[in-house]
């Protein structure tokens, strides 16, 4: 069986398109070629758009679907490219895992409706993978959440499966912190002490990087300079904590439906006279802070906590993640293995790999559903 698999990820902070082309022959999957296709400025805001009810959004979100196949297709190309000149034909691909790009996440249990009946529960990921398989050639592994939660689960996280794979250690409890647009954390026990866990712990990047743009014209604070450069405002902060998520227990999962601009201007009301670096230093405690309470009530043992996605870069936020941790070692993920961008794409290159099988892909542990299931549809080549 050939075990060459691609994997697409873009996540929450609408930065553009990641790709890996990965080998799962051996022991641990090794990266074979990497590509990423940033999204335009108008893109990017077309998708940030789609989050909230808008104009003619089916139509629009239609178009935006196939022009993310479009990107994808591009990214794949150039994967492809490298993996030939390595020896790797594409005919030696099996599949691509394409996640697509989230704009609707409402998960069973909603904290914004607590009353929510089952079959109210969905996930909508932009994608055309039809589209896709056409324009590569390859089969097309998505829509990966939405079996998931018809099982009961909450559709995400769905890395902690393959993190346990690539940085479980058999002796120690280990923690796995993804810094995209949202933070979620894996809790990955050693061998026979207990069930992985996993869950969204709140925001990550979304709101510091849309906050950075507004005022600097920046896509992101890089580094974290610019909060650095800001103090911490407590009661802004703690008006930020407030909010009815933080208290649930897991299995738990979060998106821009909650952590939105919209939601960030009305716990700003009562702040408009301070500095916007101080409130992008508020920001980033924000992020850093439902993450360490995570570590701390999921995972006392624990020693090493690995860092991956974007927020890896940004030293300020890992500075007052180490701050909060300090029992714990604050790794990169560079340094066990796989570049904090490459992660979550070969994330759902394994996702995809496990659905060409009929391997369950969940952890019912992590994400609440009934049971272990099969993720994601097909589409021939």
């Amino acid at each position: 069986m050939l075990n060459h698999y691609i994997g697409l990820m873009s996540g929450t902070s609408l930065d553009g398109a990641d790709g890996v082309l990965v080998d799962f022959s051996g022991g641990k999957p090794q990266v074979m070629a990497t590509a990423t296709e940033s999204f335009s400025d108008d893109f990017r805001a077309e998708l940030l758009a789609l989050n909230s009810p808008g104009h003619n959004e089916l139509h629009r979100a239609a178009l935006a679907a196939n022009r993310l196949a479009t990107v994808y297709a591009r990214v794949v190309k150039a994967l492809l490219a490298e993996g030939a000149a390595q020896g790797v034909p594409a005919s030696q691909v099996q599949a691509v895992g394409a996640h697509g790009q989230t704009v609707r996440h409402q998960p069973p249990h909603s904290p914004s409706d607590a009353s929510q009946p089952a079959h109210a529960a969905y996930t909508l990921q932009l994608n055309n993978p039809s589209l896709l398989a056409e324009l590569t050639g390859l089969p097309v592994v998505a829509d990966f959440r939405s079996r998931d939660m018809a099982a009961g689960g909450q559709g995400a996280p769905l890395a902690p499966a393959f993190h346990q794979g690539v940085f479980g250690q058999e002796h120690a409890t280990v923690c796995v912190l993804n810094l995209g647009g949202i933070s979620n954390l894996s809790v990955l026990p050693a061998a026979g002490k207990g069930s992985v866990l996993g869950f969204d712990c709140g925001t990550g990047n979304a709101l510091m990087d849309a906050w950075c743009q507004r005022h600097t014209g920046q896509p992101f604070d890089a580094g974290g300079a610019w909060a650095a450069s800001g103090k911490l405002i407590p009661a802004l902060l703690a008006s930020l904590l407030d909010e009815a998520y933080f208290a649930l227990p897991p299995p738990k999962s979060t998106g821009r439906d909650l952590f939105s601009m919209d939601w960030l201007g009305h716990k700003l009301a009562a702040f408009s006279r301070e500095r916007p670096e101080d409130v992008q230093n508020t920001l980033t405690e924000f992020a850093a802070s439902p993450c360490v309470t995570g570590v701390n009530s999921y995972a006392k043992d624990s020693k090493l906590l690995i860092v991956c996605g974007g927020g890896a870069f940004n030293q300020h936020l890992i500075q007052r993640l180490q701050a909060g941790l300090p029992q714990l070692r604050v790794e990169s993920s560079q340094l066990h293995g796989l570049p904090p961008l490459q992660v979550e794409a070969a994330a759902f290159a394994w996702l995809a790999r496990q659905a060409m099988l009929g391997l369950p892909g969940n952890l019912p542990s992590v994400t609440g559903a009934a049971g272990p299931r099969v993720l994601g549809a097909i589409y021939p080549a």
